[in-house]
């Protein structure tokens, strides 16, 4: 058997793999359950295992693929025991560099490859980008994705372009630190989902963007990255800034609460570690950012949301009272036929729980009591291509709630305010991956929509 067969049998596995255990997209490791009928193919040339092509230098050039004409700026190809690669051989990016398609394909949908850092140096970051006129013009696709040391990590974004494209991978990030690409998978149909058949799936929890540009190496804007949501973690508060999710009926099932409050584990060796006992007496709830009723369709789903990275202190008033509402709110949009991406957070210092008075920390100050707790909704009709489905009429809700016993028999609606004025509060940048003009219009202005009444394309 070739290398190149052993390496394409060994690709199939993995990417199995991924797929039976991470059924949702992350900028690491994004899973596609769109179970439409439509016919899916490779691209012609795809998987592109890079074991036949040569490239030894880092001079600008095309270069012939196996599918077609690449272009390659600050990027070669390597095959050294520093490689980080499956096989003989994988793309080396250094600096700001990229390769491109000098071609087009038509009816994309999805995008598989696998990244890692040069074994000598450090990490680095790249993002996906998209030309729907043969490179005239590109636009980021997803997240940005970061490289975890020289193992392999594995990405796979649903994109559901119906006519021409072609794709660019670009170095954003890490200087002199090389990037290694291998394994380039692109699926096409002859078909595409559209938004009026289009049924309800589990997308990105960041496809919206990541709002304080969280990374794994900056120890108070932590980035965690959870098949159920993203955070973004503060070590200094020993509790999320803010977390990040997709909800739509394809996360609901009717899995029962399972309530088990526990520390999580993957938070870096010597970082405190919130226990449950941490809020025995306090005076305040154990209060969901991520819903348990928002992740309940299996027992691992739902017992990834009491994980206390996800918890905050929550005035009980507030936490059982208009933001439980505001949470029911967005499920009942959700069974309307509607997707929402969400993100949710604190800002502040000092809570008033039960005990009465401010409360700045718990545990001996080892927790910080936020002031107030907000969010942001972005509604959409199911469908596929969200980022680029968001226009002028697009309903953004956002909210900033007191964290105090006060709250009691409000409603949320109460707490409405422009995403634009949010930002200036927290100095977090929402909607980031929407485009620029888009975004202004919809962060300007604060929503008035209904609070009770659900509608399947405009709620």
């Amino acid at each position: 058997m070739s290398a190149f067969s052993r390496k394409s049998i060994l690709f199939v596995i993995i990417t199995v793999m991924v797929s039976a255990c991470l059924p949702v997209k992350t900028p690491t490791t994004t899973t596609n359950t769109n179970t439409t009928s439509n016919k899916v193919n490779f691209a012609k040339g795809f998987p592109e295992g890079l074991e036949d092509i040569s490239k030894g230098n880092y001079s600008s050039g095309n270069v012939k693929l196996s599918g077609g004409e690449w272009y390659f700026e600050d990027a070669m190809i390597g095959g050294t025991t520093s490689d980080t690669r499956n096989g003989e051989k994988a793309i080396r990016i250094r600096e700001k560099g990229f390769v491109r398609m000098n071609y087009d394909l038509t009816g994309v949908r999805e995008i598989k490859m696998a990244y890692g850092a040069y074994k000598a140096d450090g990490d680095s970051e790249w993002e996906l980008y998209i030309s729907r006129d043969s490179g005239a013009n590109w636009t980021k696709l997803g997240n940005r994705f970061q490289t975890d040391g020289s193992k392999l990590s594995f990405m796979h974004i649903t994109v559901n372009e119906p006519n021409k494209a072609r794709f660019e991978i670009r170095k954003v990030s890490g200087g002199s630190s090389r990037l290694n690409i291998d394994d380039i998978s692109i699926i096409t149909s002859a078909t595409m989902p559209t938004t009026s058949t289009a049924k309800a799936t589990r997308e990105d929890n960041l496809a919206m963007g990541n709002p304080s540009n969280a990374t794994f190496k900056d120890e108070n804007n932590y980035l965690m990255m959870k098949p159920q949501y993203v955070v973004s973690y503060s070590r200094a508060r020993s509790s999320a800034n803010w977390v990040s999710w997709h909800l739509s009926t394809a996360w609901k099932g009717d899995i029962e609460r399972t309530d088990n409050f526990k520390a999580d584990d993957a938070l870096p060796s010597g970082w405190y570690k919130v226990q449950n006992s941490d809020y025995v007496g306090s005076g305040f709830d154990r209060g969901h950012l991520c819903p348990s009723d928002d992740r309940d369709r299996t027992i691992a789903d739902n017992e990834a949301t009491f994980l206390l990275t996800n918890i905050i202190p929550q005035a009980p008033n507030n936490n059982r009272g208009a933001w439980a509402e505001l949470e029911a709110y967005c499920r009942k949009v959700a069974e309307a036929g509607n997707e929402l991406y969400i993100v949710a957070g604190v800002y502040g210092k000092a809570g008033i729980g039960t005990n009465g008075g401010k409360s700045f920390t718990l545990d001996n100050g080892k927790m910080v009591v936020p002031e107030s707790i907000w969010k942001v909704i972005v509604i959409l009709p199911n469908g596929t291509d969200d980022v680029n489905r968001i226009n002028e009429q697009t309903r953004i809700i956002a909210v900033n709630m007191p964290n105090k016993q006060t709250m009691k028999d409000t409603k949320w609606g109460e707490y409405r305010l422009s995403v634009d004025d949010l930002e200036k509060i927290t100095g977090y940048d929402f909607l980031s991956n929407v485009p620029t003009a888009i975004q202004k219009t919809l962060e300007s202005r604060m929503d008035d929509g209904p609070t009770l009444k659900v509608s399947a394309t405009r709620p």
